[in-house]
């Protein structure tokens, strides 16, 4: 496999992520079990966003752009894809209150559901 293609797979699965980490908490309204997984990113999400880690992606991404002969990334995934080209940078802040509060309404929501399915079940 080649770096270049190493590089844009990576970068696919980078914006997956993300939009996992933003949406994802819907998929426990159907899969309820999928809220485990979407804690899990919600929380690497929330830590990168707020301590600046580095995430691995963007490490992968980088070193095989590099490799493969081109500038490697600017800044973060984030930087790079998403702030400045899908929305001013000006709007990160509200981009982001806005992200949160889409993470709590799918999990406000999943929790309702998990109720009424736990209302409704036929006791044993």
């Amino acid at each position: 496999m080649g770096w270049r293609v190493l590089a844009d797979a990576t970068m696919v699965l980078h914006f997956a992520f993300v939009a996992f980490v933003v949406t994802g908490g819907f998929l426990a309204w159907r899969w309820p079990r999928a809220i485990v997984a979407h804690l899990l990113a919600a929380g690497w999400g929330l830590c990168i966003a707020l301590f600046r880690f580095n995430c691995p992606l963007t490490w992968v991404e980088d070193r095989a752009r590099e490799r493969a002969g081109s500038a490697g990334l600017q800044g973060g995934f984030i930087d790079t894809y998403l702030t400045g080209v899908i929305y001013p940078e000006r709007y990160l802040v509200p981009i982001q209150i806005l992200a949160a509060a889409v993470v709590a309404v799918s999990w406000a929501g999943a929790a309702v559901r998990q109720r009424r399915r736990r209302v409704s079940a036929p006791a044993s």
